[in-house]
């Protein structure tokens, strides 16, 4: 097992190494991330749909759970995540890298991501899943989107600092792991922690609440039929709202959390000459 030291040794490298690759890796990179992460939200979805007869906490530790195969396939596959990506902050306190071509990748990556989850949206709302259950598939993706944009901007900054804490300590504790086995193992807690308990994850909402808007303004009479529901009751879920009230304040918690309460703490820890 790598020491606290070690371990933070191979995250800066890890860094360098992310900041400095050929952009358009990276970007490729990217989409792949957002891709897996939407497709482990699709994997919550199903698993929270019909669960109202479970005990509340034990129906979101089961989705946390299974969300966690999206953090893990990033890691298995080198995909880049803009929340993860938010360590290279290490390889820059070290002067490793320079502040370019650390705001560079953020950029990058952040916009691969959003590709990435609106891929899958697409590929979600073609294949009809939204119908699944009867339509109460897509109901839940309506109920957990619009459940998202009515955080008030602190609660959502907030969420959004607690959430990247646990997806930035997930990935580097990965780092100590020594098989595929280890790596998985070790992220599942910390990713089901964060998903269960509601913390905000901004390249998951680029999946999610993009496919509630997509359900709330475009869904077929069936749709609404299936699930006896008036569709106004959604119509706050549109661009302003996902944008305004979500998107930006969790990016910047998510930046806070990844930058400042991981990163520096453990580059001031064990990287920094004393």
């Amino acid at each position: 097992m790598f020491s606290p030291a070690e371990m933070a040794k191979i995250a800066e490298d890890g860094a360098v190494y992310k900041a400095t690759k050929h952009q358009l890796y990276s970007f490729i990179s990217a989409i792949l991330a957002g891709g897996f992460i939407g497709l482990a939200f699709v994997f919550y979805t199903t698993t929270q749909t019909g669960s109202a007869d479970m005990p509340w906490g034990m129906a979101k530790l089961v989705g946390g759970t299974v969300f966690s195969l999206g953090v893990i396939l990033c890691v298995v596959f080198g995909a880049e995540l803009f929340t993860s990506s938010t360590l290279t902050a290490v390889a820059k306190a070290t002067h490793r890298i320079t502040w370019l071509q650390m705001f560079k990748n953020w950029f990058i990556v952040y916009g691969g991501n959003f590709i990435g989850g609106l891929s899958v949206v697409v590929l979600i709302w073609l294949s009809g899943q939204i119908m699944a259950a009867n339509g109460q598939w897509g109901l839940t993706i309506l109920k957990t989107a619009q459940h998202k944009i009515h955080h008030t901007w602190m609660e959502a900054f907030t969420l959004g600092i607690l959430c990247n804490m646990m997806v930035c300590l997930a990935v580097w504790m990965a780092n100590a792991g020594k098989s595929l086995t280890d790596k998985a193992f070790i992220m599942i807690m910390p990713i089901a922690l964060f998903v269960s308990s509601g913390f905000e994850h901004c390249v998951a909402n680029m999946f999610m609440i993009p496919m509630g808007m997509m359900i709330a303004h475009f869904a077929s009479l069936e749709f609404w039929t299936a699930i006896n529901i008036d569709p106004a009751q959604f119509a706050d879920l549109d661009l302003y709202h996902f944008i305004v009230k979500n998107l930006i304040p969790v990016t910047f918690g998510n930046i806070v959390g990844g930058v400042f309460f991981i990163g520096l703490v453990q580059w001031f820890l064990y990287i920094r000459k004393h």
